[in-house]
């Protein structure tokens, strides 16, 4: 698929079965990269507080980070629709708050925010909707509440909260939200909800019945984290990749090889004769 992704693009390839790509980016280079590879969507995530900078959890992520991560990761998208985290207490305090803060992302150079939860949440969605700002959904996992959840848990194996996941879901959808994300749900009822909603689901682990998925770049590539869930899948081991790209630059600096003439600015014997 050629040209810009919009959110008609998306829900035209749920309509027509295609599978939506997405994936995480907190920088301009890896924006770069992963827009230029052809995904979907791009996520400015609270993620980065893990991924990027090493925390337990998303919680310690404010509106200045994703704010900066923003900016910095729209230099480098072009095609995919770039959507950035609400994080932690951006949007729980007051109606008010949540459409300063959404707004403050959009001027950054997102195209919509994904808000999690439902709860307390929908009349949210639907506020900052009305004034002109995409939303997307994320229901199942959601990582802000990990405290209430009781830490990185599946979601919805039991009956009656597998029924309040498919509630939520529909009251998103009725909210106004262009797509959801499911995370850690049970892949048969991810599959059931992504079956009862007209928006596209996005999918991490939450199996291959959503009508995308979405995985943290940095845990596709094989690099350094403190948490490796079941549902990531390394595609490259970038970490063994960089690691011997740094000793190979360690061994030629101790032994002098490097830099050699060729890395190296020359100067004429007149100008080194004025010395």
């Amino acid at each position: 698929m050629t040209g810009k992704i919009t959110l008609g693009r998306l829900s035209q390839m749920k309509e027509k079965g295609e599978k939506i790509a997405a994936l995480t980016a907190y920088d301009y280079s890896f924006a770069k990269l992963v827009d230029t590879a052809g995904v979907e969507m791009i996520l400015v995530g609270d993620s980065l507080g893990m991924a990027f900078r090493g925390d337990d959890n998303t919680l310690k992520v404010t509106l200045e980070d994703m704010a900066y991560h923003t900016r910095a990761v729209r230099k480098g998208v072009e095609r995919a629709l770039l959507v950035a985290d609400m994080p932690f207490l951006s949007y729980h305090i007051n109606v008010e708050t949540a459409l300063i803060n959404a707004g403050r992302l959009i001027s950054e150079g997102a195209e919509a925010v994904k808000l999690e939860g439902c709860d307390g949440v929908a009349e949210t969605v639907k506020a900052v909707l009305q004034a002109g700002i995409p939303v997307m959904g994320h229901i199942g996992l959601t990582p802000q509440s990990i405290h209430k959840l009781g830490g990185f848990r599946i979601q919805g194996r039991q009956a009656e909260a597998a029924k309040k996941l498919v509630d939520e879901a529909l009251t998103l959808e009725r909210a106004g939200v262009f797509s959801i994300v499911l995370e850690c749900v049970p892949a048969d009822l991810a599959e059931s909800i992504s079956g009862k909603l007209r928006v596209p689901t996005i999918g991490i682990g939450a199996g291959a019945g959503c009508d995308g998925q979405i995985l943290v770049v940095n845990d596709l590539l094989g690099m350094p984290s403190n948490v490796t869930p079941k549902f990531v899948k390394k595609y490259a081991d970038l970490s063994s990749v960089v690691q011997g790209a740094v000793r190979e630059y360690m061994d030629e600096t101790k032994s002098g090889k490097f830099p050699d003439e060729e890395h190296s600015y020359t100067s004429t014997p007149r100008h080194l004769k004025a010395i």
